[in-house]
């Protein structure tokens, strides 16, 4: 048998053998894995995600070999697998379909990370004060809901509209779950989209914010002390009667509601063993895994998908108008109360738990640093949690059966 060196270094050897276009993008791909796996351990991107996911880029499409003698494939996983046989023999070989099967294509892995978030969310915040919190959070919803017409407008298929405006409620497991439902073919990119831009949110909303309020009004000071004490008892029913509304509402969204409200009653039961399992080994663990399988996913082909530019456009520009949603929302607040509302508390309605929060308390500090909202823009983000979850419930109910 006549040997070549591609024989001996597959991975390099197949970049000749694969079109141009194809070659170019799996070596940007590879830059870009470890771009953001150094990033996330320099902790400017979040490393949870950002690590595992960079590495796992950088490997599948790096690790690209001869399947046969006219086709290439790596052996991490295959996402179109349909044919049960086939599954099972495909399965012997790639490592990871095993995990992307039973927890990842189902949007499982979605709910598990939810629990983990239910089991960290302290739902007093929102009790305190519910009108401002769900107000915020219902305003904040604007990049959400806006993003879905002008996604179709661009062309995308109403399904993958909608898939891809999940992005702007800032709720990565949201996007997960809706995207596996409504638009399976581009799940991967629309993921991978949102989790990029939600590591970005921490760097980009502080701009915002300093660009739409002014100095003087971020520095209001909040009254903590006429907060009420809200009892576990209490967040522990909160949590049960909101599981059943929002089940019976939105039965599509169900598995994302009692995983994030079991979340919630455990941590009020005071549970402890049930807690420390849910945020801390099925939280990580399914966030790395998450990281992992996304960044494996994202081969050269997947990107080069001609949606994936309007993907990127629109995840950013549904981010963008939720900030500004959220912002809106905090100024009116800030006019109903008479100047005693803080308005940077609006940017915390965008729900990716805790980190706008902190985006909100960083930026109220820096213009007065006796000032504490944190409370009240906990209050806001589990509030955006919640309706966030709400409108993917609708969208994955109302947008199938649209002609």
């Amino acid at each position: 048998m006549e040997f070549h060196i591609w024989n001996l270094f597959p991975g390099i050897a197949t970049l000749f053998f694969q079109e141009p276009t194809v070659a170019i993008t799996r070596v940007g791909l590879i830059g870009f894995g470890f771009l953001l796996a150094y990033l996330g351990f320099k902790k400017i991107l979040e490393p949870l995600i950002m690590i595992p996911m960079g590495l796992g880029m950088l490997a599948v499409n790096a690790g690209v070999l001869f399947l046969s003698g006219s086709t290439t494939g790596t052996l991490f996983l295959n996402p179109l697998v349909s044919d049960a046989a086939e599954l099972i023999n495909i399965m012997q070989v790639n490592f990871l379909q095993p995990i992307y099967n039973f927890t990842f294509s189902n949007g499982l892995i979605a709910c598990l990370v939810f629990m983990g978030i239910g089991a960290i969310s302290d739902v007093g915040f929102l009790l305190a004060r519910p009108f401002a919190s769900m107000f915020i959070a219902i305003c904040a919803e604007l990049g959400t809901i806006a993003a879905l017409p002008i996604g179709v407008a661009l062309g995308l298929d109403i399904k993958e509209a909608a898939a891809i405006a999940i992005v702007g409620g800032a709720d990565a497991p949201m996007v997960v779950y809706s995207s596996v439902i409504l638009a399976k073919d581009l799940f991967v990119p629309i993921t991978v989209v949102a989790y990029l831009y939600l590591s970005l949110t921490y760097g980009g909303y502080p701009y915002l914010v300093k660009a739409l309020i002014p100095k003087k009004l971020r520095g209001i000071e909040m009254d903590i002390q006429s907060l009420p004490e809200i009892s576990a008892r209490e967040k522990f029913i909160f949590a049960i009667v909101a599981c059943l509304v929002l089940c019976l509402l939105f039965p599509v969204g169900a598995p994302l509601f009692l995983s994030f409200f079991i979340g919630v009653a455990v941590r009020e039961a005071g549970v402890g063993r049930f807690v420390e399992f849910l945020e801390g080994p099925l939280l990580y663990g399914s966030t790395f895994f998450l990281g992992l399988l996304l960044g494996t996913l994202c081969e050269a082909a997947t990107i080069l998908n001609p949606k994936v530019f309007i993907i990127l456009v629109l995840g950013m520009l549904a981010l963008l108008l939720s900030g500004i949603g959220g912002i809106l929302g905090g100024l009116i607040m800030y006019a109903l109360s008479k100047g005693k509302f803080n308005p940077v508390i609006g940017i915390a309605g965008v729900s990716c738990v805790p980190t706008t929060a902190k985006v909100a308390q960083h930026e109220v500090s820096e213009a007065n640093p006796y000032v504490l909202i944190l409370p009240y823009a906990m209050g806001a983000s589990v509030s955006g949690v919640i309706t966030s979850a709400i409108v993917t419930g609708i969208y994955i109910t109302v947008i199938p059966v649209i002609k």
